[in-house]
């Protein structure tokens, strides 16, 4: 296979960004100079003797850039006028440090800059007749990379030009190479990397390559390579100028006397003459590079000892103060230590919410800190000095679990995406980086290679999840899958040792990244096989300090099996990845192939070693760091003066008058406010393709003119590029006219009560069943880890927006603890159970007396499920003895309205906007049109008998000795169309009393109690499974 190139446009204008500051430039084509043969010595009686009139006819002609003309007023006001064009700051004054002038082009990882500076050559040559070039790089991985970009582009260019460029890597044991630059009339580029750089042109230094560059070699005819070099007067490429901007590196680069100075970086550090510029948020918002998908890691213990807290959100109302939503491990009424998620308040207590569980003790709210403009510094504070924020979570973590949950969720989303790329002929590669090679691979006495821990961990879970994965995808991808073995589906690309093993890539001082040629070398030369479906490796692993060695454009998942990592490392990693893919044929999945789909096709997922919010605001303050600071403001005084390009070519300055119509325009349509700042409707506008056209002289420039609102920087726009769900919101849920129909209000008048319950039962009979049941039922479970996974939310049109196509759910995975640590909490094990059934220590303790010491010793492996699972089984047998004896009392007291607006949601997949509900919009259980309660609604809202209805509301309860129960609808028919006016509705999944918990069919037997004594011809109340049922209850 092999890799396609086409011409691009913000390719092209990058070039012609370079070629432009040089207008006016005559091409004086080559310009010759004699070249400095050296001398050749022999040594006769002890002494040097020149040998001369050889007799060889050698050519000494030798071929060098010809100077710059222009002077430095005309190369500023050339780069002014490009300035201009492509809205960048104008310049004060020529940088020439190095050479005639210093120009800078920032470009995004991802988009091409290797690609973009051969070009430049080229058409540098075909204009102004410049040959001689050196590429500086700062890494051995940087420099093997820009020597495969020549490799595989050269017959691109060769179709373009109609000539090859000749490129060398820079090696002190051949400089003969060095003539050859000198002296061949063809473009000629020669590569070095900076490891040798620093050092070997640094004159006096003791190194080997040192004294080559500088001294007078015999070999090479007396002469010093450095001054054969700088007699070429070469044009200097810098190739990420941020990493190599030391003194010695400065001085040094100096002696090859060059022309000028090309930066090309995505991250720029210190700037010159910028010419051009194409930023991550740029490459983002034209589709140029991959979008970016997180999921984060985020590890629960469930053993109901260790702490396990979780700061899910802040939440903000309009009449309430902050509120926390904290998930927590609570003595669930099934007996297990489950995760419940519930919001808090300042002052209320995690302690007793958690029904008094010891590890929590201490934890009361103490103050909720909201930063609007930074969610991630959002923060509670406790009573106890401990702070958590926003997506911060507590309890142990074991490193073993860690990377298999790692591992996991790469294979997984691995089979997702591959299954819808699979059938466009998208080879899909997952990427691990880890710091020990050991992990993945070991070796016996032999020498015979074993799997290390990752490994093992990578084939036991890809085994699991291709058997889960049966029958989930269409044969023929499954037919691929079962191809494939376990065992070469992965591979590892390492250092490797003088006996030939995998070994940990050595570093530098002062950098992380390795130097090692051979692991490059390995990694470039199976690039274009890893990309066929022929070839079986789509899971690599490779040590971290390799990791500038990776870009290949069909990297889809990228995992990082480290203990940590620095916030520049997880853009680096990231950026592995975000090259947009090639399919079989080598295409390039761009918008001209994809137009409606290429963030679709290509997203790039992240499974992060931390959780989704830190790893979210790191990434995303490090972009939004490196970010080219433009205008802020599409005002009058910005619009005046640019140039832009017409549709015929021509350009055209705007004026004054023209900066105050387009000012003017982009207020009346909305698109801007009054200070010039973009509002939200010209990016969902400029997403779906409908932005109003300018009317009069200014429709030609139409484009041109939203281009330049779209190049000022919004800082929200940066958002969409790796979403953060973590900041509060205040969705609107309000009560509309069905509220007050008299239809409703009349329901609502009649349920709209409080009541108290009286019930006796008999004290033996209980404990009977008690003990007779926790003897039969009781089982304490294995202990458990919970991971939840978050992912990125795309948001970069409307369009994706509504199809959910790019709205990742979270998911949880609960993953079996295999460990012998017990609690060293204390427990009062008959007040907790007391308490939890409301029953006296008495009777309690009657119960446990007469259990089995076989189940009573369950307690000491795990006493909060023990406490949980027995307070359950009482429960479940003391509903099954008070039901019949029970009896309701109206007492003083009803709901107001707004109990209906109090529950605040913030997802809204599962919304239903109702066209009879007394709320805007109706928040079913389930997953969207899967679930029953979402079809019960639809069927409400379609139904001619239905008046109005609503979804009652939590606090809307029903008093019962089982707990609070609540219904979930109260509907209104129309008059006449049904024998029952008024019903209040359960809806449940079955019908069947087996299927429902003994606690629960207590409450629901409680409610009908009370419903048989309110109950009149109009208004029933029932428990339905469907609309259907509902009807045959009131007809």
């Amino acid at each position: 296979m092999k890799l396609q190139f086409k011409i691009q446009q913000y390719q092209t204008d990058a070039v012609e960004s370079i070629v432009k500051v040089f207008a006016g430039q005559p091409n004086n084509g080559l310009l010759t100079y004699k070249v400095d043969q050296g001398k050749v010595y022999v040594v006769a009686g002890g002494k040097k003797i020149e040998v001369k009139n050889l007799g060889l006819d050698q050519d000494d002609t030798g071929y060098k850039n010809s100077d710059i003309v222009l002077d430095d007023q005309h190369l500023l006001e050339n780069i002014h006028l490009v300035q201009t064009q492509n809205n960048i700051h104008l310049s004060n004054e020529l940088v020439h440090k190095l050479g005639r002038c210093q120009l800078d082009v920032e470009m995004e990882t991802g988009t091409g800059k290797t690609y973009v500076y051969i070009k430049t050559m080229f058409e540098l040559n075909q204009l102004y007749g410049w040959t001689k070039f050196i590429v500086v790089v700062p890494s051995i991985a940087i420099r093997e990379g820009v020597m495969k970009s020549f490799d595989i582009t050269s017959d691109h260019f060769m179709e373009l030009y109609g000539k090859r460029a000749r490129y060398f890597i820079y090696n002190s044991d051949n400089l003969s190479q060095i003539d050859s630059y000198s002296q061949s009339a063809d473009i000629n580029v020669m590569i070095i990397n900076t490891q040798a750089f620093n050092t070997s042109l640094k004159e006096g230094a003791k190194n080997k390559a040192a004294r080559i560059i500088y001294d007078k070699r015999d070999e090479f005819g007396s002469r010093r390579p450095i001054d054969v070099i700088a007699a070429n007067h070469p044009i200097i490429i810098l190739d990420e100028p941020q990493k190599m901007g030391g003194a010695a590196t400065q001085t040094a680069l100096k002696r090859f006397n060059p022309l000028f100075t090309l930066n090309y970086s995505a991250t720029h550090k210190e700037s010159h003459n910028p010419v051009y510029v194409l930023d991550a948020l740029d490459a983002y918002n034209q589709k140029l590079v991959k979008q970016i998908e997180v999921v984060g890691f985020e590890l629960k213990n469930l053993k109901g000892t260790d702490g396990y807290l979780f700061l899910q959100e802040i939440v903000l109302s309009k009449n309430k103060a902050p509120q926390a939503r904290f998930e927590f491990e609570q003595q669930s009424t099934t007996g297990s230590i489950k995760r419940t998620s519930k919001l808090f308040s300042v002052d209320d207590s995690i302690y007793y919410a958690s029904g008094q569980m010891g590890q929590y003790e201490g934890l009361t709210i103490a103050d909720i800190h909201v930063d609007q403009y930074r969610a991630e510094l959002s923060k509670v504070v406790f009573a106890n000095g401990m702070e958590m924020h926003v997506k911060d979570i507590t309890g142990n973590v074991e490193a073993d679990h860690k990377a298999r949950i790692q591992i996991r969720e790469t294979i997984r989303a691995h089979f997702q995406k591959e299954s819808r790329l699979f059938h466009r002929g998208i080879k899909c590669l997952s990427l691990f980086f880890l710091d020990e090679v050991r992990n993945y691979r070991q070796y016996d006495e032999e020498g015979n290679q074993l799997l290390g821990r990752y490994g093992e961990i990578f084939e036991q879970e890809y085994k699991a999840a291709l058997n889960e994965a049966q029958n989930m995808f269409d044969p023929e991808y499954m037919s691929y899958l079962g191809s494939i073995s376990a065992s070469r589906t992965h591979a590892g690309y390492f250092s490797i040792d003088k006996k030939g093993r995998a070994m940990n890539s050595e570093v530098k001082r002062g950098t992380d990244m390795s130097d090692d040629i051979s692991a490059y070398d390995l990694i470039l030369k199976n690039k274009e096989r890893l990309l066929s479906l022929d070839e079986p490796v789509r899971f690599i692993f490779s040590h971290s300090a390799l990791r500038e060695g990776w870009d290949n454009p069909n990297v889809f998942q990228i995992c990082s099996l480290r203990q940590s990592n620095s916030v520049s490392q997880k853009r680096q990693e990231v950026g592995r990845g975000l090259r947009l893919c090639v399919d079989s044929h080598g295409v390039r999945q761009d918008n001209d192939v994809l137009p409606d789909e290429v963030h679709k096709i290509n997203v790039l997922t992240v499974i992060a070693s931390e959780g989704y919010a830190t790893f979210a605001a790191d990434l995303q303050k490090d972009i939004r760091a490196d970010l080219y600071d433009r205008p802020t403001k599409a005002d009058v005084d910005f619009f005046m003066g640019k140039v832009i390009k017409c549709a015929d070519g021509t350009t055209h300055t705007i004026g004054k008058e023209e900066a105050q119509d387009i000012y003017f325009t982009l207020r009346m349509n909305g698109y801007i406010d009054k200070k010039g700042e973009v509002m939200p409707a010209f990016r969902e506008e400029l997403a779906k393709g409908t932005l109003k056209v300018f009317e009069g002289e200014l429709a030609s420039y139409t484009v041109q003119i939203h281009k330049l609102v779209q190049s000022v920087f919004d800082p929200s726009a940066l958002d969409d590029l790796v979403k953060n769900a973590t900041k509060p919101q205040t969705p609107e849920n309000k009560l509309n006219e069905n509220f007050s129909k008299k239809e409703f209000q009349e329901l609502w008048r009649r349920i709209n009560h409080k009541y108290a319950y009286i019930v006796d039962f008999n004290s033996e009979e209980l404990i009977e069943k008690a003990y007779t049941h926790i003897n039969a039922e009781l089982h304490v479970s294995k202990l458990r880890y919970v991971v939840t996974r978050g992912r990125q939310k795309d948001e970069i049109t409307h369009d994706e927006m509504k199809q959910g196509e790019m709205l990742q759910q979270n998911e949880q995975e609960q993953v079996v603890l295999r460990t012998d640590t017990s609690s060293h909490v204390k427990y009062d094990l008959l007040g907790k159970i007391a308490a939890d059934t409301k029953l006296t220590r008495l009777t309690v303790a009657t119960i446990l007396s007469k259990i089995s010491a076989e189940k009573f010793n369950m307690f000491k492996s795990n006493p909060e499920e023990f406490i949980a699972k027995v307070s359950r089984i009482i429960r479940e047998q003391k509903a099954t003895v008070i039901v019949e004896h029970i009896s309701y009392n109206q007492i003083d007291g009803s709901y107001a309205a707004d109990i209906f607006t109090q529950e605040k949601h913030t997802d809204y997949d599962r919304a239903y906007q109702g066209k009879k509900s007394i709320m805007d919009y109706v928040f079913t259980d389930g997953t969207a049109e899967k679930s029953k309660e979402r079809v019960f609604v639809e069927n409400l809202d379609t139904a001619k008998e239905v008046c109005v209805y609503a979804k009652l509301p939590k606090g809307f309860h029903i008093p019962t000795p089982l707990g609070n129960y609540s219904p979930d609808w109260a509907i209104a028919f129309q008059e006449g169309t049904v024998k029952h006016v008024y019903f209040v509705a359960e809806t449940k999944g079955s019908m069947s009393d087996l299927e429902l918990r003994e606690i629960e069919k207590g409450k629901i037997a409680c409610a009908e109690k009370l419903f048989e004594q309110m109950s009149t011809a109009d208004i029933v109340y029932g428990k339905v499974d469907s609309f259907d049922t509902l009807m045959e209850l009131v007809q």
